[in-house]
């Protein structure tokens, strides 16, 4: 999904234009500058960096290789990894050697380019999955849902391929993007994370069901999980949180039964 920014001054660009012109409300038109800078910004890294490479070049580099008997998880993702409190002694999961590797914004393309270096390259035992939902608001250009299950295929398999256990996540509920309105995104939803569900029991994957438990009958996120519809709040990461942890201790004993170690 976009950055948490441009889904707030979206709105601002539209109601600083009026049929007389631009508004000359300052308020407003600070808005809208605000915006234009972020727009700016955000083109000129697309530009030079599509996949944000850069984004956790140093803190890659940092972490270095797990330590003897390390169950080192990475979770790659777009803004709703990035938002998740996961990392460090006040994280979600503290005391275990799990590693954020969300972009906020960020499509599966952005995600497979950069997932050799934030994922294959930090030798983890596993690797949590979750993106999607961009592609279907079209963050970075239109796709197909053929062509969001075929990356999401191509990172489980570059993981199966070096022995890192794989978590395929479903994709969240969404009835709209408040950045990108009117797509109906529920129903694609429920098409991408039936393919999700059904390509890793075919491949032996682990899936986890976000979905089913947080979704509410429009097939969107209630607002006791979210405040935008799209990204979960401390309650609603409270619900994803022992569906992820079940989903990657079933991976790590995978992993111990097949003696699996890069």
């Amino acid at each position: 999904m976009a950055a948490a920014v441009a889904g707030s001054l979206a709105g601002s660009v539209v109601l600083a234009q009026s049929s007389a012109g631009i508004s000359t409300d300052p308020a407003v038109a600070a808005k809208a500058a605000e915006h234009t800078a972020w727009q700016n910004a955000r083109d000129a890294q697309l530009k030079n960096d599509w996949p944000w490479l850069g984004y956790y070049k140093e803190a890659d580099l940092k972490l270095g290789q797990p330590a003897a008997g390390e169950n080192r998880v990475v979770f790659m993702g777009d803004s709703i990894t990035a938002l998740w409190n996961i990392e460090g002694a006040k994280g979600m999961f503290a005391g275990k050697p799990y590693f954020d590797r969300g972009i906020s914004g960020q499509t599966t393309p952005q995600m497979v380019l950069r997932f050799r270096q934030d994922v294959i390259d930090l030798k983890p035992k596993v690797v949590v999955i979750l993106g999607g939902t961009n592609d279907i608001a079209g963050n970075t250009g239109p796709m197909t849902l053929e062509q969001t299950e075929g990356n999401l295929a191509s990172m489980a398999e570059l993981a199966g391929a070096r022995g890192i256990r794989v978590v395929l996540c479903s994709v969240l509920p969404v009835f709209d993007f408040p950045w990108s309105p009117g797509l109906a995104p529920a129903g694609k939803v429920l098409v991408l994370n039936d393919w999700i569900k059904a390509y890793a029991a075919k491949n032996g994957f682990v899936y986890v069901d976000f979905h089913s438990a947080m979704k509410d009958g429009r097939g969107g996120l209630p607002s006791a999980l979210s405040l935008d519809g799209v990204h979960p709040t401390a309650a609603g990461y409270a619900v994803m949180a022992p569906l992820v942890e079940a989903g990657i201790d079933k991976a790590l004993k995978q992993a111990a039964k097949q003696g699996n170690r890069i």
